[in-house]
């Protein structure tokens, strides 16, 4: 299980790549991998948005990830999880997070990495702050769209 927090730009397909390079352990036991990708998008509620401030409480965010994941590996049969997630200042197209979940099996690894990314919507501690095309700013209340 890997949890990183980013201030920097990202690709997360070298990330999956370097992740499965590195970890032995997962080698030959693997039989599905669930990922999941989210990028920042240019609108949210009927506006244009050109920029995103993402905020977050280190260690506490980190903690809670790995509280997420650890729930994870008791409901289903997952055998290792990557989870990358951005802080700062994004901008449309940008890579925003990576869940990435390995499993024997493809049920558990979809339900797993769908549970993952909700869970991480509704409790990890992220803020998000938007710069709409007009130059207003607003934070975000609603921050999934749940199941």
């Amino acid at each position: 299980m890997e949890i990183k927090i980013l201030a920097e730009s990202f690709d997360p397909w070298q990330e999956i790549k370097q992740y499965q390079n590195s970890a032995k352990e997962i080698k030959g036991k693997v039989g599905a991998t669930s990922i999941f990708v989210g990028t920042m998008r240019d609108f949210n509620e009927g506006d244009t948005v050109k920029g995103m401030m993402l905020e977050h409480y280190p260690r506490m965010t980190e903690k809670q990830l790995a509280n997420i994941i650890e729930e994870v590996m008791q409901k289903w049969q997952i055998i290792d999880a990557l989870v990358v997630h951005r802080v700062g200042n994004i901008f449309p197209d940008d890579p925003i997070v990576l869940v990435a979940v390995w499993s024997s099996h493809r049920g558990d690894a979809f339900d797993s990495s769908r549970y993952i990314m909700e869970a991480l919507k509704t409790k990890a501690p992220f803020w998000k702050k938007e710069l709409l095309a007009s130059d207003d700013e607003r934070w975000v209340g609603k921050n999934s769209d749940g199941y």
